[in-house]
């Protein structure tokens, strides 16, 4: 199925994206953003706060927004 991935992480993109059905936000969380630990973002479903185990339905929009950026005092 295809969602609507935002990635504001570094340079920020948006694309719309293949995922495997009864995927979960944290799934979709590991496999984009490898090593980086979910605390430290603001993760949207559909412009609303989402838990770790919603599950991504097709045409979903998910935002993955940093809340503690490196090197900032």
């Amino acid at each position: 199925m295809v969602i609507l991935f935002i990635n504001n992480h570094g340079g920020g993109f948006a694309d719309h994206i293949e995922v495997a059905e009864a995927t979960t936000v944290a799934d979709l969380f590991e496999e984009r953003l490898p090593g980086c630990r979910a605390e430290d973002f603001l993760i949207r479903v559909n412009r609303q706060p989402a838990s770790a185990d919603q599950v991504l339905q097709a045409g979903d929009r998910v935002s993955m927004t940093p809340t503690k950026i490196e090197g900032a005092r």
